[in-house]
């Protein structure tokens, strides 16, 4: 569909839809929000349609024909049987939670995924106008978003592991902390653990801001993929219960266990299976 090189002007060209959606659960906010719930119980609002309807009709411009897998439209007509080249990741409003709770932990989510690997993603903070992006042929970046507009990109590279154990810190779920996430934060009893909702987890990983986050609890494809590859392309990786670089286009587009971290150079930390097994 685009050749590696094209990367960045994908980028580019996907700042503006992506500004947008966020304006849009904004101005939902703003206007009341009424809550309604998916078949699986999940909480869905407004600002979750007007936001992926924005990014939808963006990518049919952007990337026509191309396979896009956005959350509210996989709920309602279902997701694809396989994907077996490139295609596209929508979360039009990660943190549905946050945001009904009137937090700042909600994000705008675009990834593209190539050969089952996140290749480019932008992650869009509406509430307080964090711009998180980047790609394997750019490198990552953040801008501030200020009145709709993006200011200057700055460089992000996520941070070498440190030395003191003491030092590592770590994130995780405000929403979705489960018992086996908790079994596996004793293996950094010294560590300095952080909540934070939605994909911010992954930029805070990407910006140095944190080391580690675990996430063993069920997600989508589509909650991840964004955040991951801002991650990867910071210099971090991602890996599944078995220890390898999480896979994308999996059997209902379902995520296992995986834990992310910052330096990607160093010796990864336990995989989650690894761990629990010896808990």
């Amino acid at each position: 569909m685009t050749a590696a090189a094209d990367l960045r002007a994908l980028l580019d060209q996907l700042v503006a839809p992506v500004i947008a959606a966020g304006a849009a659960t904004l101005a939902v906010r703003a206007e009341g929000i009424d809550v309604d719930h998916k078949q699986d119980a999940s909480p869905v609002t407004e600002a979750d349609r007007r936001a992926e309807d924005i990014l939808l009709r963006a990518l049919a411009d952007i990337a026509p024909g191309a396979l896009v897998v956005a959350e509210e439209r996989a709920s309602s007509e279902g997701v694809p049987d396989a994907a077996t080249g490139d295609f596209w990741l929508v979360d039009p409003l990660d943190g549905t939670k946050e945001f009904i709770r009137g937090g700042t932990d909600f994000t705008v989510n675009v990834a593209l995924v190539r050969a089952r690997q996140p290749v480019l993603g932008l992650v869009y903070a509406p509430a307080d106008g964090r711009l998180y992006l980047g790609s394997t042929e750019t490198g990552a970046a953040f801008a501030r978003v200020d009145d709709g507009q993006p200011g200057a990109r700055q460089p992000l590279k996520a941070r070498p592991q440190p030395v003191d154990a003491a030092a590592i810190k770590v994130v995780a779920s405000r929403s979705h902390r489960t018992p086996e996430t908790e079994a596996y934060l004793t293996h950094y009893p010294k560590a300095d653990c952080v909540s934070v909702g939605s994909s911010l987890k992954f930029c805070l990983v990407a910006e140095g801001s944190a080391d580690i986050y675990p996430r063993l609890g069920p997600t989508m494809e589509w909650d991840t993929a964004a955040g991951d590859a801002v991650l990867r392309a910071a210099g971090g990786a991602v890996i599944d219960a078995a220890g390898q670089p999480l896979a994308y286009a999996k059997p209902g587009f379902r995520n296992g266990f995986f834990v992310a971290w910052g330096d990607g150079g160093a010796p990864p930390p336990p995989a989650p299976d690894a761990v629990l097994a010896a808990s």
